[in-house]
């Protein structure tokens, strides 16, 4: 019983790192070129939308998280337009996208599905596991895939000569221009890589993880990102463990509710708040110890 327990808290804490992971990593990408987007709990609504749909026409899983990644790489090309190309505020763009995810998506369930509040994705259109055993516990192959991704992430931006220019146009892009560098090119590069991984992260909470497409279906999960970013001093690598602890603390907070003996002993409502203290311990740890690069958040204009 109790090696069920750890198999299946392992497991489910892998699954609900993966969102968690894959936005973080995303977002270091883009922040490590200088460009701030708090969007992405609104990236994770519509993705999560548009990728369910994706998913039951064509009647694949695995063409919901393209059609999230699609999401996401043009909701990235708007906030890249407006904070790169056009120099404009880094912050407000984001907040937009927050209002319109979750304004937009409890209108389209009801618009598209004629349900309100939630619609569960067909059986048919979801990912299937990679691994299952007796107890009902599975592996998505979500899972290694975003372990992959943090690590292809860290060797792009800390081995490669794209990663350097990554990194040099968010640290100096006065002197990255200097040197022939395209600051708006690779910016710009940034914030879609990082907007379409975000967007793959939404797809797989509707047509992988929960199957289903809620309201609120990222509850806080863009802003927790954000925050391990912080906590992972804008590395992939870190990032992914990071993820791995948030996650466990969500799914941990599920299995409470799900378990009528311990749910009746300690209030749902207080496990539910978890992962969210855990944000906030983290974030208060670390505030004035964390160094940015220098210029995120910052609009570049030649002189």
């Amino acid at each position: 019983m109790n090696e069920t327990f750890v198999i299946s808290l392992l497991l489910g804490s892998l699954a609900a790192m993966v969102p968690i992971a894959l936005t973080s990593i995303g977002a270091v990408i883009s922040e490590r070129a200088g460009v701030v987007n708090i969007g992405y709990e609104g990236i994770l609504m519509l993705s999560a939308f548009f990728g369910a749909i994706f998913a039951e026409l064509a009647n694949n899983g695995w063409v919901g998280l393209l059609g999230g990644a699609l999401t996401g790489l043009v909701i990235g090309m708007i906030h890249g337009v407006i904070t790169v190309y056009l120099k404009g505020d880094h912050v407000i763009p984001g907040i937009g996208i927050n209002l319109i995810g979750y304004g937009g998506v409890a209108f389209g369930i009801l618009a598209y599905w004629g349900t309100a509040g939630q619609h569960q994705v067909a059986p048919s259109a979801q990912i299937k596991p990679l691994w299952m055993d007796a107890f009902g516990n599975s592996l998505s192959p979500m899972v290694p895939i975003t372990i992959a991704i943090a690590f292809i992430a860290w060797w792009m931006l800390f081995k490669t000569p794209f990663g350097l220019r990554i990194r040099a146009v968010g640290e100096n892009p006065e002197a990255a221009d200097a040197l022939g560098i395209n600051v708006e090119l690779y910016r710009f590069t940034a914030v879609l890589i990082a907007s379409a991984l975000a967007g793959v992260a939404g797809a797989y909470l509707s047509v992988d993880w929960l199957g289903t497409v809620t309201k609120t279906i990222a509850a806080g999960r863009g802003f927790i990102a954000l925050a391990n970013m912080v906590f992972s001093g804008w590395n992939p690598i870190i990032a992914l463990g990071g993820a791995f602890l948030f996650g466990f603390f969500d799914n941990f907070a599920i299995y409470i509710q799900n378990n009528p003996w311990l749910a009746g002993t300690i209030p749902w409502q207080f496990i539910a708040t978890l992962p969210y203290v855990v944000t906030l311990v983290v974030v208060a740890g670390i505030i004035g110890r964390a160094r940015p690069p220098k210029w995120d958040g910052r609009p570049y204009k030649r002189e």
